[in-house]
């Protein structure tokens, strides 16, 4: 049986940590908004929404967040928590009621989720600035939490790596830099504008189904730091990925998630980690089309840093 297509990882170029400081300060938006901490959802306009309704044809809808995950693995150190918390002995008289009780640690691999501007600090602040020791505490985010961010609907952009380059997925370490996603646009059909959503397809749960799971935050295909100049040109409102959309290992000297520290930090872009893009894939190849419109809900959790989210894609 012959192996699965892949593509390796070249050599990643490296990146001191000046030259890091020197590209966050040259995509930095701080101050362009009100309320600062809808960061870049600012961009979206009912007109965004509107065009991005007219890009539903067919009706297909495509959820883009993974099943629940209660199993531990490399890759869910972890894992969410479901049990039953009524058999339906409990209440009487009639009907009987069955309940369950779902938790999770959602900050990691193993959950789709959203962040938002109060999950990154660097250098000590968050997005605008704000000095993170005196927003973020124990009882969560006093700036940037995700309850200000409310439901984002949208066009997003499927970046489908793997089906641009014939390949079944994008092997870990691998990075996607900007010519790869201008690459993709011309051979996609799709062009990456202001107010939208980008969704990096690097092939990682069919490499999982496939080869099983691995440690990803040990290495994972992912953007280098050098695309995200030209995201940040597009005027991008969302980003997001099958993995958490930072190459890793990081290029960059001292910075263990520069991406993160890119968008949300110094663009103020949240972004949805851990996307189940595998159906997606798949509908947009047999659509002959790239783009669709994006709807994402989050859970409105008053100083929360994020949320667990179950995206869906309308083509």
């Amino acid at each position: 049986m012959p192996e699965p297509a892949s593509t390796g990882p070249a050599e990643v170029p490296r990146v001191s940590r000046q030259e890091f400081d020197a590209l966050f300060a040259a995509v930095r938006t701080w101050g362009l908004w009100d309320p600062a901490d809808r960061g870049a959802w600012n961009r979206v306009t009912p007109d965004h929404v509107r065009r991005a309704a007219a890009l539903v044809q067919d009706g297909t809808a495509v959820p883009l967040g993974l099943p629940w995950n209660t199993r531990p693995g490399p890759d869910n150190t972890r894992p969410a928590l479901h049990y039953m918390s009524d058999l339906g002995d409990v209440e009487a008289p009639e009907p009987a009621a069955h309940k369950d009780f779902l938790g999770v640690d959602y900050h990691g691999k193993g959950v789709t989720h959203l962040d938002a501007l109060s999950h990154i600090a660097y250098r000590g602040q968050l997005y605008g600035g704000r000095p993170a020791r005196e927003f973020i505490g124990a009882g969560g985010a006093r700036f940037g939490s995700v309850s200000a961010l409310g439901p984002l609907v949208t066009k997003g952009v499927l970046l489908d790596l793997p089906a641009v380059l014939g390949t079944d997925w994008l092997d870990p370490g691998h990075a996607v830099h900007a010519r790869d996603v201008l690459a993709a646009e011309r051979a996609l059909g799709v062009g990456i504008d202001d107010g939208c959503a980008v969704l990096l397809r690097s092939g990682r749960f069919r490499r999982r189904r496939e080869l099983g799971p691995w440690d990803v935050d040990a290495a994972s295909a992912g953007f280098h730091v050098d695309a995200v100049p030209l995201l940040a040109e597009r005027a991008i409102s969302l980003l997001g990925a099958d993995g958490d959309s930072d190459v890793r290992p990081s290029p960059v000297e001292g910075v263990h998630s520069p991406v993160h520290a890119l968008a949300i930090a110094a663009m103020g872009v949240p972004l949805l980690d851990n996307l189940d893009l595998e159906a997606l894939s798949a509908a947009c190849a047999e659509a002959g089309r790239y783009e669709f419109m994006i709807v994402v809900s989050p859970l409105d959790v008053p100083a929360g840093t994020g949320s667990p989210v179950n995206p869906v894609a309308l083509l």
